[in-house]
């Protein structure tokens, strides 16, 4: 099975970027994407805290493969980013990082990981020693907790006023809130579906596995 992850963060690339980027490498590559893991969070929160995170690292199988666009998406502090991979390696898995072009498998030697890591360090160095908010960063929103059910709603079809009017917030704070996460570019992507979730109202970290319900001919 091959899984892209993608994380929402305030820090971090909107979905639609993730996606996207994740699409045309895969394509270089000849993989064959067979399903979304989206990842909401509403706060940077260490590995031990992400509960939904860890389950879905256990329940992958020998064989399997991960692509994310950069490392950070599974953690942006190194000492997690090892364990991740160990965890990963001792389970046979395979991680593809687009960003970089790189994969990481049990056969890789360390040399070829290190720079990974390295890229890892100066990112953290670099977001430690500026003042106020990284560029290119977005600030968190308040509908954050409500991403997953605004890109259901488009996805069936459903105005922004009638998405409004269902949330009760006002028309444009979600129009611009829409734009500037590129929400409308991910529900555009023709490669996936997504999985309403039961509630994810005030929760902060939520993973959702979304199959690709591809047509067949």
């Amino acid at each position: 099975m091959t899984y892209a992850y993608l994380r929402q963060m305030p820090s971090f690339s909107t979905l639609s970027e993730q996606q996207r980027n994740i699409l045309s490498f895969a394509l270089t590559q000849g993989l064959h994407i067979d399903k979304e893991v989206i990842e909401y969070s509403t706060k940077n929160r260490p590995i031990e805290e992400r509960e939904e995170f860890e389950k879905f690292l256990r329940s992958l199988e020998n064989g399997d493969t991960i692509v994310v666009e950069h490392l950070a998406i599974l953690s942006d502090v190194v000492e997690e980013i090892v364990k991740v991979i160990n965890c990963m390696l001792s389970r046979g898995i395979t991680l593809y990082v687009a960003g970089s072009r790189a994969a990481v498998r049990k056969e890789t030697p360390l040399v070829e990981v290190f720079p990974l890591l390295n890229d890892l360090r100066e990112a953290q160095k670099a977001k430690t020693g500026q003042i106020g908010r990284p560029k290119g960063s977005r600030s968190s929103s308040k509908f954050d907790v409500h991403q997953a059910r605004i890109i259901e709603l488009l996805k069936e079809g459903l105005s922004v006023s009638a998405i409004a009017r269902e949330l009760n917030v006002s028309r444009s704070s979600l129009k611009d809130y829409i734009e500037s996460r590129g929400i409308r570019e991910l529900v555009n992507g023709s490669w996936m579906e997504i999985v309403s979730p039961q509630q994810i109202t005030g929760v902060d970290n939520t993973v959702l596995i979304c199959p690709f319900e591809q047509e067949k001919h």
